[in-house]
């Protein structure tokens, strides 16, 4: 049995640029395990599985490491693929029903237009250890379920921000 999987550079219209991600289509649900595995095998920052259901498809997402809540460059990959293939009609919305709740995406001309749900940030006291992660002083810090939002100087300090990605990642 064949399983097509197709990898997509998102945020461009180059290939070997932008973001990119692979789209398996998937006729019937498979395990976590092996879900994960084609992931590792892929080896790219997201995998997209996505299961045809009744107005729309359940979409995972999966890092070599393991399952991700929410994927924006996947979800672009994985409407684009739905439309280029041929499975969704161009004037019709991809709805995607994922463990972030529903998420569309719609075809604005050469564009394609995300809807995602809103995850408020609530305010937090910025740590040192924030600060020491980043590199630099925050003014206000946030957190929702999956993100901080720190709030520095000016538009420079985002620009030349070198964070400590091992320590993020920890």
């Amino acid at each position: 049995m064949t399983i097509p999987i197709t990898v997509v550079d998102a945020f461009t219209d180059r290939p070997f640029a932008g973001n990119p991600a692979a789209v398996c289509l998937l006729e019937r649900p498979r395990l976590d395990a092996w879900l994960q595995d084609v992931a590792r095998e892929m080896n790219l920052p997201e995998t997209a599985f996505l299961l045809p259901e009744e107005d729309g498809y359940r979409l995972r997402w999966f890092s070599p490491a393991m399952e991700i809540d929410l994927c924006g460059h996947a979800t672009l990959a994985s409407a684009h693929v739905l439309w280029e293939r041929n499975l969704l009609d161009p004037v019709r919305q991809a709805r995607f029903f994922t463990r972030s709740g529903l998420l569309t995406a719609e075809q604005k001309e050469a564009w394609i237009e995300l809807d995602f749900p809103a995850e408020p940030a609530r305010p937090v006291e910025p740590s040192f250890s924030l600060e020491e992660i980043l590199g630099v002083p925050a003014f206000l810090a946030g957190k929702n379920r999956m993100d901080y939002l720190v709030e520095v100087p000016d538009e420079e300090t985002v620009t030349d921000l070198q964070p400590d990605f091992a320590a993020l990642a920890r």
